[in-house]
This record gives C-alpha cells, sequence and structure tokens, in this order.
C-alpha cells in the first residue's frame, strides 16, 4: 500500500519546524537576507521552479494566477527530473516547498505541491 504523501509549503523567512521534514527551497533565485545556514534545507532544486521567462511574466500579479498555473503545470510536464526529485524525497516522509514570495496564496510552491499531490 502507498502511504499517502506528506507536502507542505512554507516561506523560508519562517523559522523551520520539527515535522518539515525535507526543507526543498524551490526558487530558481536565492531569497534576500537569507544565510544558507539558517534556511535548514535539505536540497535547494531551482529546476523545478518556473523558468525565469515564466517567473517574470507573472511577477506575482494575482490576475495572472489561474494562466500561470496552466503554463508552470506544462514546465512541470516537461521535467520529470526535477518532479522526481521531489516525488523521491516525499515518498520517503514529509516534505516542505519553501519559497520567498510575500504572496502566500500565489507563488510557485502552492502550485507545485497541488501538481506533486495529482500525481
Amino acid at each position: 500500500m502507498t502511504r499517502p504523501l506528506t507536502i507542505r509549503v512554507r516561506r523560508i523567512y519562517d523559522p523551520p519546524e520539527a515535522g518539515d521534514g525535507a526543507r526543498v527551497l524551490v526558487d530558481r533565485l536565492w531569497p534576500r537576507g537569507v544565510g544558507k545556514d539558517r534556511a535548514h534545507l535539505t536540497l535547494w532544486l531551482k529546476d523545478v521552479a518556473p523558468s525565469g521567462e515564466l517567473r517574470k511574466w507573472f511577477g506575482h500579479d494575482p490576475a495572472k494566477w489561474n494562466d500561470f498555473q496552466q503554463r508552470y503545470r506544462a514546465e512541470l510536464d516537461a521535467n520529470a527530473s526535477a518532479v522526481g526529485q521531489v516525488m523521491t524525497l516525499a515518498r520517503q516522509g514529509p516534505v516542505t516547498l519553501l519559497y520567498a514570495a510575500r504572496d502566500t496564496q500565489h507563488n510557485e510552491a502552492v502550485v507545485l505541491a497541488a501538481y506533486l499531490r495529482g500525481l
């Protein structure tokens, strides 16, 4: 029997918690003001982040959210290697997807978590 995936989404600026499990930064750029020692990362997976072109187009504009989700999911569909890395961790235990954006509802980690749960 397959065990259910535990995938959380949190800002990298929030302090680590005991239940985080593997902490994976899913931003293409390193977040400002966060030292690598403070991040407590298991993995920085730039390759699973939205392309630079998509990230710039979106600009965290909620009006573009639906289109962003569709475009990012298409990028994920074409990126089996990076998605597979996160799935391998998720099958081993809890995973926390970390992002730097201020908007907690409209960011790549939210889309990625939903995408992974649907696999």
